[in-house]
């Protein structure tokens, strides 16, 4: 595996998986709203967080989403994998000063199609806080001539 190219396909077996973890930061969501364009006040004002159910901001859902991307992208499959899709339940808030843990792991693999299903969550201290299933194209090997 070099540092161009991920797992294979053939290299993929069910259970496997991998984490990414990230501590977000003021920094992390000001650079969110400005990408995005999500500037919903709940993320960036804290008079106006402080009258929600929350209490206080809380990070962009799809931030923590992205972590998924991040493991799928540089771990497992890692380089070369290309996202076909991604269902999410968002089920607690996430916090600056929060570390979440984005976790992948193949439950279901497709050789006709070299497509393979990953069960994706996102955690902070062990609690859930955003599921979901991702499917992913994965590069077979190449055939020696």
């Amino acid at each position: 595996m070099s540092q161009h190219q991920g797992l294979y396909f053939e290299d993929l077996s069910i259970g496997q998986s991998a984490t990414f973890s990230k501590t977000v930061t003021e920094a992390d969501i000001l650079m969110f709203a400005g990408v995005s364009g999500d500037t919903n006040p709940v993320h960036l004002d804290a008079e106006y967080a402080a009258t929600t159910p929350f209490k206080e901001r809380i990070a962009h859902g799809m931030l923590s989403a992205g972590l998924i991307s991040a493991v799928l992208g540089t771990k497992l499959p890692g380089p070369g994998a290309i996202y076909v899709g991604q269902t999410l339940k968002f089920k607690a808030p996430v916090k600056i000063g929060d570390t979440v843990t984005a976790k992948a792991e193949v439950v279901e693999l497709d050789a006709a199609k070299k497509r393979a299903v990953f069960a994706t969550t996102c955690s902070i201290r062990g609690k859930t806080v955003v599921e979901g299933e991702a499917t992913i194209m994965v590069p077979g090997r190449p055939v020696a001539v």
